[in-house]
């Protein structure tokens, strides 16, 4: 692999983002994604359910409600106040009560994790990580591909990300169940980690300098794709080692963020099969 000398703090390339100004939609619309009420996300608190996130009405002094957003930040879920017009509208029940959890299909490892398990395969370690993907068809479509290709896990922020929903799960067409997923607090903390473990980073970028089909994706590999609207953000493009570029041969610039994997992962895929470039 070859140094690229002077590359390191070029701001990102800037994406049309349509949802710019407004208000995102839920990153969950599932029956089984939603527990509502003070004593169901307790209890649920308690029993070690996967938790990606808890809303609790604005304003709310009660010591329930302070007891819930112990145990949840103590689970390592976000807390987030919100009116109860946003609450209204997650509930599926009509009583929640003042607080709403939005559940995970499955829980999460460590990041320490996945590259375990590519010890363990004997496998030099291909992870993807994912810089706050708000979609979830895009999430459950990258984690489908990531499972189909070997890679040994994927890494998602904790905030502005969408969770390992039972929409992703669906969307995965069941590819979560035999993926390991690290959900992080800092996802450039987490690209120092995986460097220090001996990973190279290769961040996605459609102005970068090294072209797919002439980069060796062969040794230990952390692939990481950008969100939808912005692309990689600063901070974790200056933790990537190299920024890698998909050749185009139409008059559009850029794919899909689950596409733009897809495609990434196969070639990761295919050296490792034929043993290179």
């Amino acid at each position: 692999m070859n140094e690229i000398p002077g590359k390191k703090g070029r701001p990102p390339a800037r994406h049309y983002d349509p949802y710019a100004g407004k208000d995102r939609p839920e990153l969950s619309n599932d029956l089984n994604d939603t527990i509502e009420g003070k004593n169901a996300v307790t209890e649920a608190l308690r029993a070690g359910r996967a938790i990606d996130k808890i809303f609790i009405v604005k304003g709310e002094k009660d010591a329930a409600m302070a007891h819930i957003a112990a145990l949840a930040r103590e689970a390592g879920a976000v807390v987030t106040e919100a009116d109860r017009r946003k609450l209204d509208t997650l509930s599926r029940t009509g009583s929640h009560q003042g607080v709403v959890a939005l559940a995970s299909a499955k829980a999460y490892v460590e990041l320490e994790d996945i590259l375990d398990i590519a010890k363990s395969r004997g496998q030099s370690p291909l992870v993807v990580v994912c810089d706050e993907i708000s979609d979830v068809h895009n999430m459950g479509a990258i984690i489908r591909t990531a499972e189909c290709a070997g890679a040994h896990g994927v890494i998602i922020p904790k905030r502005r990300s969408v969770g390992m929903t039972a929409v992703v799960s669906k969307t995965s067409a069941g590819a979560v169940e035999h993926m390991a997923v690290a959900r992080v607090a800092n996802i450039p903390t987490a690209l120092e980690s995986l460097k220090k473990a001996g990973v190279w980073v290769y961040g996605t970028a459609s102005d970068g300098d090294n072209e797919l089909w002439r980069t060796d994706l062969t040794g230990p590999s952390a692939i990481v794709i950008g969100s939808e609207g912005e692309g990689i953000g600063r901070l974790v493009r200056e933790n990537c080692d190299f920024m890698i570029s998909i050749p185009m041969a139409g008059k559009i610039s850029s794919l899909n963020a689950s596409v733009s994997a897809s495609v990434i992962l196969y070639e990761a895929f295919r050296q490792r099969t034929v043993g290179g470039l």
